[in-house]
């Protein structure tokens, strides 16, 4: 078994098109048949089912996919890694993050990593937790960043929370409550919560809160943008709870309000991910370094 039959058979099977297949891997029709053939013969069993002209997964192919990803790109990290450990000056910095963390956290550490780092490419991929867990498992990014309300297999994967994030009230600057000092969770039971859609990780933290503070909403409304949520609070739609990282600009600006809400305070931790036992490039740990210097 070698890389280009792995390869060939991960090309074709996102594509199911032997002519597709051979465009993208810029070789013959027959050459990628032979290439799956031979693959199939290595490991003893089909890849693919051929019901005339279309072509499909077996079982075993849908099982085995995974397992070819994780091989090529861990071939494709450790060449980048022995790379980087001549200098820093070339490579890659390749990770992913939730959007919360990409958009509003990140990108302040990243400026400084690029000013000491300018040689380094740096690839953040921002995606939803699901999404993550699934990159992070076949070796297509080797950290993640995000909520540690994110169940993580912890015996595969080692995780540190090095940032606390506080969630507040938010309210628009023509709110009742926008010239007050502060507020109960009393005050907040005939008002309209805007908050992200159930089962998402910001909505769980939150309602588990409200269940130890005995509080309940009457009124909800559900949007999945973060953008939107402070857009919506802006246009007098509801009020929100969100990070306070997320609403510098608007509370400067006197868009929004932030209302403290007396003996309430919503912490969340921030949390990097990353394979136990892995050899993590350099990069990856000029990183990590980084982030263990925000202070918790």
């Amino acid at each position: 078994m070698n890389l280009t039959k792995l390869q060939t058979f991960i090309t074709l099977s996102e594509c199911l098109n032997f002519t597709e297949a051979a465009e993208q891997l810029y070789c013959s029709q027959p050459a990628v048949s032979m290439q799956i053939q031979s693959l199939e013969r290595d490991l003893g069993f089909l890849l693919f089912d051929r019901i005339g002209k279309k072509l499909y997964l077996t079982k075993q192919g849908e099982h085995f996919k995974p397992y070819a990803e994780q091989m090529i790109n861990l071939f494709h990290t450790s060449i980048e890694h022995i790379k980087q450990f001549d200098n820093l000056a070339h490579g890659t910095l390749s990770f992913g993050a939730s959007n919360f963390v990409g958009v509003y956290l990140l990108p302040a550490i990243l400026s400084n990593f690029n000013k000491k780092f300018p040689g380094i490419k740096i690839n953040m991929n921002i995606t939803n937790s699901r999404h993550l867990i699934n990159m992070l498992e076949s070796n297509k990014v080797e950290l993640l960043v995000l909520s540690n309300q994110i169940p993580i297999d912890e015996t595969r994967f080692q995780a540190k929370t090095f940032y606390q994030d506080e969630l507040v009230l938010i309210v628009n600057s023509q709110h009742r409550l926008a010239k007050h000092e502060g507020c109960t969770l009393e005050d907040l039971v005939n008002e309209t919560m805007i908050l992200k859609p159930n089962k998402s990780a910001t909505r769980t933290y939150l309602e588990g809160e409200f269940r130890k503070y005995g509080f309940k909403s009457h009124k909800y409304m559900e949007i999945s943008s973060l953008e939107a949520i402070k857009q919506s609070v802006i246009h007098g739609l509801g009020i929100s709870i969100v990070s306070s990282l997320a609403i510098k600009q608007e509370i400067n600006n006197g868009l929004l309000v932030e209302v403290p809400i007396e003996g309430v305070k919503f912490l969340r931790g921030i949390s990097y991910v990353y394979h136990r036992g892995i050899h993590l490039s350099p990069a990856t740990k000029q990183l990590i370094s980084m982030l263990n210097q925000k202070s918790i």
